[in-house]
C-alpha cells in the first residue's frame, strides 16, 4: 500500500499490469518498431471516455546505442534533478520504481506512437486529420513550450490566438512502414519542431506517430502491431 506519498519497496511493479492492459484492448495497438536505438517505456499512457480509447508508448532514445553507459547519451539536468534520481529515499524505493527513475536521464520520444479507438467512426474530431493534428498539438504544448514562447504552466487560450497549433490545411499524402509493409498515410512535414504521421488501421482504429525533428536521424521510422 501507498502510505503519503511514500511507494512500499515490497510494491508491485504497475508495469506488469500496464501491459497485460494493452493486451485485452479489442482493438490492434501499434508501436514503433524495436531497435537498438529505443527502449519502450513499460508503462504506456491510456485514455477512456467511453465511446473512445487510446494507448500512447513513450521511448527512450539512445544516440549512442552500442553502449548504453556511454554518458553522451544523457541529457542535461539539474543537480536537483540529478539527486532525485539517484539518491536513494531513507524508507527505499523497489527496484522498478529505481530502473523506471533511471531512465529520466534520457531523451525520450514522450507519447510518440498513439493508437486511438472510436466507436463512431464519424464523430467530430474521429478523422485520421483530426486525429493526427490533435496528437501534434498535445506534443507541442507539452514538450516545446519554451520554443514556442507558452508560460512554464498551462493555461486558457483562446484558440485565435495559438499560431502555433498545428491545423488540418498542413496535412498531407504520405507513406509509412507498418509490419515491414509500406502504407498509404497522412502527415504533417510544416513544423518546426516534430515531424507526424498517421495511418488508418481500420474505420474505428488509428494509428499516430509524432516525434521531435532533431531525433528522426537517430532511429528508423517504422511500426509494427503490439503483440497480442
Amino acid at each position: 500500500m501507498e502510505y503519503r506519498g511514500v511507494v512500499p519497496s515490497d510494491a508491485p511493479d504497475p508495469r506488469i499490469e500496464a501491459e497485460a492492459r494493452v493486451r485485452r484492448l479489442a482493438f490492434p495497438v501499434m508501436q514503433l518498431e524495436p531497435q537498438p536505438s529505443l527502449t519502450r517505456l513499460r508503462m504506456p499512457g491510456f485514455v477512456d471516455s467511453g465511446d473512445s480509447r487510446a494507448v500512447s508508448f513513450t521511448y527512450t532514445l539512445w544516440r549512442y546505442p552500442d553502449d548504453h553507459s556511454d554518458p553522451r547519451n544523457e541529457i542535461e539536468l539539474d543537480d536537483d534533478t540529478r539527486r532525485s534520481i539517484d539518491e536513494e529515499p531513507p524508507w527505499g524505493r523497489p527496484p522498478w520504481l529505481v530502473e523506471q527513475a533511471q531512465m529520466f536521464k534520457y531523451p525520450m520520444l514522450w507519447e510518440a506512437v498513439r493508437t486511438s479507438w472510436h466507436a463512431d467512426p464519424d464523430a467530430s474530431r474521429a478523422s485520421l486529420p483530426e486525429q493526427l493534428v490533435d496528437h501534434t498539438n498535445h506534443i507541442l504544448r507539452n514538450r516545446f513550450r519554451e520554443d514556442l514562447g507558452l508560460p512554464v504552466a498551462p493555461v486558457t487560450y483562446d484558440r485565435d490566438d495559438e499560431k502555433w497549433r498545428a491545423s488540418v490545411t498542413a496535412v498531407a499524402p504520405a507513406g509509412v512502414i507498418v509490419d515491414g509493409t509500406e502504407r498509404s498515410a497522412l502527415h504533417i512535414d510544416t513544423d518546426p519542431f516534430v515531424y507526424a504521421v498517421g495511418f488508418v488501421i481500420d474505420p474505428h482504429v488509428i494509428c499516430t506517430t509524432v516525434v521531435a525533428r532533431d531525433d528522426l536521424a537517430f532511429f528508423r521510422l517504422a511500426l509494427t502491431t503490439f503483440p497480442e
